[in-house]
C-alpha cells in the first residue's frame, strides 16, 4: 500500500472547464471588445493542456479596512510576511502545491512595496502608458488601444520572488529582507501583447541598450521602476509581454490591475505592476528600487556596511535578472506524521523545481545519506502540454504561442516513491536540481545582505517518534516558529559548519550566544493563563493597562510610575498589540524585565474573539489635533533646512491648515519610518521645535549621525536625511513623563509639583526638550520661574538654536533667563566657557540644593554627559527626584 498525501496537481485529463467569463463583464458597461468576450471551448475533453482551477469568491478582510488597500479583496489563507500593510504574502506551501500547475489569483504570491493603486473597472480601458526615451516614434497608448490594435498572446509563466526561501538566510544571519518561505512563486496564464511588438513600433535609436519600466505605485523613494537589457526585450524567445489578463480574468489589483509587465525566467521584481512608462535608455535604470533592491552583494558585506556603499549598490554586476535553479520538498509537509504500522510500504515524496533564463530543469536528485549517494526522481513538465496545442489555438482571447518556443517559462514537478524502511533509517532527506546548462543547486548557502536567490540543497529532517515518522522543514515563513534551522541554532549548533549543525567528531560545541544573536527571554514559564481578546480589550485604559507583545499579554500597572517614557506610554498601548513598537524602541535590559509583567498568552483561536487589529496610520486625518496617542498619523515632508553641517530642520505639512500639532510643553512625539526593503519599523522619539498650538505644519530639528569608518551612524537620522520632499512620515504622541503646566507648575508622571527655578543641562540635539520649556517660561511675562541653561558641545558649530537662545536671554533678562555655553574643543577667539560638563562646572554655576528644594534639574544629552551629570548632582547632595532625564 502506498502512502500518498492529498496533493492533486490538477493537470491530468479530464480537465476542469475554464473559469466563467462573467467576471469580466464589460457588456454591463456597453463596451464591446472581442478580447474579453471569450467563448467557452466547444470540446473540453480534447483540450491537451491544463486550465486554471476555479477561483474563490473573496472579500475585503477586516485587517485591511484601516489601510490604503481597503478596497482589495483577498484570500485569508495567505501568510502575511510584513505585517498588515503593505501586502506581501505567500500561500501555505501545501496549499500552493495542491492547486496544481496553475495558481489562482487567490493563492498567487504578492510583493507590494506600498499601497495598491486604485483603478475602477470603468476606468481601466482608458488607462494610459507610454513608450518613450531613446525611440524615433514615442507612443502613448490606452489599454483600449492595446487590445484593439495589437495581436494578443497567452503564455503560461511562473513568477518567482528573488527572496524565495529567504527565511533560511535570516536564520543564519539577519538580512535586510523579510522572511519568505519556500512558496514565493506561482504560475498563471498571462494574456497581453508581446513586448517586442510595442518596441518595434516605437523604433529604438542607435545606442539604446536598456528598457526601463515604471509603475504607478507611489513609494517613499519615488515610483517603483527597474530595467532589463533591450536585446532581451526584443527577443521573442524571452517571452516578455505587457499583460492585462491573468487566468482569463482582468488583473486583480494586487497583480497589477489594469496593466503590467510579465517577464518569464527572471525574478519577479522585474515584472513591474500598474505599468505607466516604458523608457528606452542607454544605461540601466537609475530608479531607487532598481539600485537598492534585487541585488546579491558580495557575502562579506554586512547590513551595517551596506548602508554606506552607494557605488557598490550601483554596480550592475550585482543586479539580479535571471532566476537560478531551485527546488523544494512539498510533501512530506512540515510536521507531517507518517505511521509505520498501517501496512504501507512506500511514501511518495513530491515537490517543485524551476530554472531561469528559459532553461529546463533536467534532473532532480534525492539523497538519504547527506550526499554520499543519490536517486533520480521522476520529473513532470505540464508546460509541455501547451506545446501540443494546434497552431493558431486561441486561449482567453490570445494566441497560445508556445509550440514554436524552445525556452521554458514554468516550474515543473517531481515525485519519488521511497520505501518507508529507508526513510526510517535516515536522519534527513535532501534534494538538488540541475538545469540544461548543467548548473546544479549548491550544497551550501551563499549568504548576502538582501537574502536574495537562496538555493542550497533543500533539507527535511526525519524524526523517529515511536511508531511514526515526523518531518521537519528548514523554516516556516514570516515570524511563524518552527523548522530544524531555528531549533539547531537555539540549541547552540552551528548551522553553517557544513554539516547542518550536527556536531562532528573533534568539533568544539558552539556556544549558543555565538551561534545566534542572544535572545532575551520575555516570558515567565510559570504563567500558563490564556487570555481572550475580550479580556484584553477590557483593560484598555488607565486602570490595569494590558498590552500584547509577540502574542504574550503583559500588565503594565506596576510600572506606570517607573517607566522612563512616562505612564502615558503604557496607557497609550493598553488593549493593543504593540509588538512592533516595543521591539523597535526598547533595549535588551527593558526586554529582560518583561517576565515580571507577563500574565498570559493571547488566545486567538476564536474567530469571534480574534486578535485586535493594530491601528494603522491615517493618510488623511480630519481631526482638529494632529497627534493621536494610540494611532499613527501621517504628515508629508515639505522641506529640509540645513542649519549646520550635520543638523537640519525638517518641516512637515499636516492634514489641513487649521490642524493643531497638539503637543504639551516638555513632552515629545514618536516618528516612524520603514525600511523600504525589509519593512522593519524604525521608531525614535523627538521633541519638535513647533509649539503645541502651532497649526498646519510641524518642525523638527534633527542632528544627523552619519556613518564613519569607525562608528555606525544613526539609523533614523540617516533615513530621515535621505527622504525626498513629499514623502509621508508617521507620527504618534504625545508621550513623556514630564509636562510643564506654566508659571512654575509641572507634572511628573501625573503628579503636580511647584518649582521656582529650572536648571537645564543639555548637549547637542538634547537642547530641544529644554528649549521648549525655556520658551514657555520666557513667553509668559507673568511666569517668574528662573532658568539657568548649561549647554555643552565640542565646537561652536555644534551649538544648536544659539540665535534663538541669545534672543530669549535678551528678552527675559539675566535675572530670569541665563544661558551658558561651554566647549570642550574651543577655537581661537571663543569667549565663553571651556571644558566638559563636570562637577566643577555644576558646583560653580549651580551650587548645592536649597533647603526648600524648589529647583528641578532637567537633563538631556549624550549618554556620557547624562551619566556625568547624574553622578555630579547626586554627589553635591541633590535628590534623585530633583533630577529629570528626558
Amino acid at each position: 500500500m502506498e502512502v500518498v498525501s492529498p496533493s492533486p496537481l490538477g493537470f491530468r485529463l479530464p480537465l476542469p472547464p475554464s473559469p466563467p467569463q462573467e467576471v469580466i463583464d464589460f457588456e454591463k458597461q456597453n463596451i464591446i471588445l472581442s478580447t474579453y468576450n471569450v467563448e467557452e471551448p466547444e470540446s473540453e475533453p480534447t483540450r491537451l493542456y491544463p486550465l486554471p482551477p476555479k477561483p474563490r469568491q473573496n472579500k475585503v478582510l477586516p485587517e485591511d479596512l484601516k489601510t490604503p488597500d481597503n478596497f482589495v479583496e483577498r484570500d485569508p489563507r495567505l501568510i502575511r510576511l510584513t505585517g498588515i500593510h503593505p501586502f506581501n504574502v505567500e500561500a501555505p506551501l501545501s496549499d500552493l502545491y495542491d492547486e496544481g500547475f496553475l495558481t489562482t489569483k487567490d493563492l498567487h504570491y504578492v510583493r507590494n512595496h506600498g499601497a495598491v493603486p486604485r483603478v475602477e473597472d470603468s476606468e481601466i480601458l482608458d488607462w494610459t502608458f507610454t513608450v518613450e526615451g531613446m525611440v524615433e516614434k514615442p507612443v502613448t497608448l490606452t489599454l483600449r488601444d492595446l487590445i484593439r490594435d495589437y495581436e494578443q498572446v497567452t503564455y503560461p509563466i511562473t513568477l518567482v520572488c528573488a527572496g524565495n526561501r529567504r527565511k533560511e538566510q535570516n536564520v543564519v544571519r539577519k538580512t535586510k529582507g523579510f522572511s519568505w518561505g519556500a512558496a514565493g512563486l506561482s504560475t498563471a496564464l498571462w494574456t497581453g501583447v508581446a513586448l517586442p511588438e510595442l518596441l518595434k513600433r516605437a523604433v529604438p535609436k542607435r545606442g539604446a541598450k536598456y528598457v526601463c519600466f515604471e509603475g504607478a505605485d507611489k513609494l517613499p523613494n519615488g515610483y517603483y521602476g527597474t530595467s532589463v537589457k533591450l536585446s532581451w526585450a526584443m527577443d521573442p524567445e524571452r517571452g516578455m509581454m505587457v499583460s492585462h489578463m491573468m487566468n482569463g480574468e482582468m488583473l486583480h489589483p494586487d497583480h497589477g490591475k489594469p496593466l503590467r509587465i510579465v517577464i518569464p525566467g527572471q525574478i519577479g521584481g522585474r515584472s513591474v505592476k500598474w505599468l505607466k512608462r516604458i523608457i528606452v535608455t542607454s544605461a540601466p535604470s537609475d530608479n531607487w528600487y532598481h539600485i537598492y533592491d534585487n541585488r546579491v552583494l558580495p557575502t562579506m558585506i554586512d547590513p551595517e556596511q551596506s548602508a554606506d556603499l552607494p557605488e557598490t549598490w550601483k554596480d550592475e554586476r550585482y543586479a539580479i535578472y535571471d532566476l537560478n535553479t531551485n527546488s523544494a520538498i512539498c510533501y512530506p509537509a512540515h510536521d507531517e506524521k507518517v505511521p509505520l504500522t498501517d501496512g504501507a510500504h512506500t511514501y511518495k515524496l513530491k515537490g517543485y523545481a524551476y530554472a531561469g533564463a528559459g532553461k529546463r530543469v533536467t534532473r532532480l536528485e534525492v539523497t538519504l545519506d547527506q550526499g554520499k549517494t543519490w536517486v533520480l526522481a521522476d520529473l513532470t513538465y505540464p508546460e509541455d502540454q501547451y506545446r501540443l496545442a494546434p497552431e493558431g489555438e486561441m486561449l482567453y482571447g490570445g494566441r497560445l504561442d508556445v509550440s514554436s518556443r524552445e525556452a521554458c517559462f514554468c516550474w515543473c514537478f517531481w515525485e519519488l516513491d521511497l520505501p518507508l524502511s529507508q526513510l526510517a533509517g535516515a536522519k534527513d532527506v535532501m534534494i538538488r536540481a540541475m538545469d540544461d546548462s548543467m548548473m546544479v543547486q549548491p550544497r551550501d548557502m551563499y549568504w548576502s545582505v538582501l537574502g536574495m536567490m537562496n538555493n542550497p540543497w533543500y533539507r527535511v529532517v526525519i524524526h523517529k517518534e515511536g511508531q511514526s515518522l515526523r518531518f521537519e522543514h528548514p523554516t516556516q515563513p514570516a515570524l511563524i516558529p518552527g523548522g530544524w534551522m531555528e531549533r539547531v541554532k537555539k540549541e547552540g549548533g552551528n548551522i553553517t559548519n557544513g554539516f547542518w549543525g550536527d556536531k562532528m567528531p573533534g568539533e568544539e560545541a558552539v556556544p549558543a550566544q555565538e551561534a545566534a544573536a542572544k535572545e532575551i527571554k520575555m516570558v515567565d514559564d510559570k504563567v500558563t493563563r490564556s487570555i481572550t481578546a475580550s479580556e484584553l480589550r477590557a483593560h484598555d485604559g488607565e486602570d490595569e493597562p494590558w498590552f500584547v507583545v509577540n502574542g504574550q499579554v503583559y500588565d503594565g500597572t506596576k510600572f506606570l510610575e517607573g517607566h522612563p517614557g512616562g505612564a502615558a506610554s503604557i496607557i497609550n498601548a493598553a488593549g493593543q498589540d504593540v509588538s512592533e513598537e516595543f521591539l523597535a524602541i526598547h533595549s535588551e535590559n527593558a526586554k529582560a524585565m518583561m517576565p515580571a509583567y507577563h500574565i498570559g498568552t493571547l488566545d486567538t483561536t476564536s474567530a469571534a474573539d480574534s486578535l485586535p487589529t493594530p491601528p494603522e496610520s491615517c493618510p488623511q486625518s480630519p481631526s482638529l489635533v494632529f497627534l493621536q496617542p494610540k494611532t499613527w498619523t501621517r504628515a508629508l515632508l515639505a522641506s529640509k533646512e540645513a542649519i549646520s553641517s550635520d543638523t537640519k530642520i525638517f518641516t512637515f505639512t499636516l492634514s489641513h491648515p487649521t490642524q493643531q500639532v497638539g503637543l504639551p510643553v516638555g513632552q515629545h512625539l514618536m516618528i516612524r519610518l520603514r525600511d523600504p526593503v525589509s519593512r522593519e519599523a524604525i521608531i525614535r522619539a523627538y521633541t519638535p521645535l513647533s509649539e503645541g498650538s502651532d497649526t498646519g505644519s510641524l518642525r523638527v530639528l534633527v542632528k544627523i549621525y552619519r556613518d564613519t569608518p569607525t562608528q555606525k551612524g544613526g539609523r533614523m537620522t540617516q533615513a530621515l536625511d535621505a527622504l525626498p520632499a513629499g514623502h509621508a512620515v508617521e507620527f504618534k504622541g504625545p508621550v513623556g513623563k514630564f509636562e510643564y503646566l506654566g508659571r512654575g507648575r509641572c507634572a511628573v508622571n501625573g503628579r503636580e509639583r511647584k518649582v521656582r527655578r529650572f536648571v537645564m543641562v543639555c548637549g547637542g540635539s538634547g537642547i530641544t526638550p529644554v528649549f521648549a520649556v525655556l520658551r514657555a517660561v520666557v513667553k509668559d511675562v507673568q511666569d517668574q520661574t528662573r532658568c539657568l541653561l548649561l549647554d555643552g558641545n565640542r565646537v561652536e558649530e555644534d551649538i544648536l538654536l544659539k540665535k534663538e537662545l541669545d534672543g530669549m536671554e535678551r528678552e527675559a533678562g539675566a535675572a530670569k533667563c541665563r544661558v551658558l555655553h561651554t566647549l570642550s574643543r574651543p577655537a581661537d577667539g571663543w569667549t565663553g566657557l571651556t571644558g566638559r560638563m563636570n562637577r566643577e562646572l555644576f558646583e560653580r554655576e549651580v551650587g548645592r540644593p536649597a533647603e526648600e528644594r524648589d529647583t528641578m534639574v532637567l537633563i538631556c544629552g549624550p549618554e556620557g554627559m547624562e551619566k556625568a551629570a547624574r553622578e555630579s548632582f547626586l554627589g553635591m547632595g541633590w535628590a534623585e527626584e530633583d533630577l529629570l532625564f528626558f
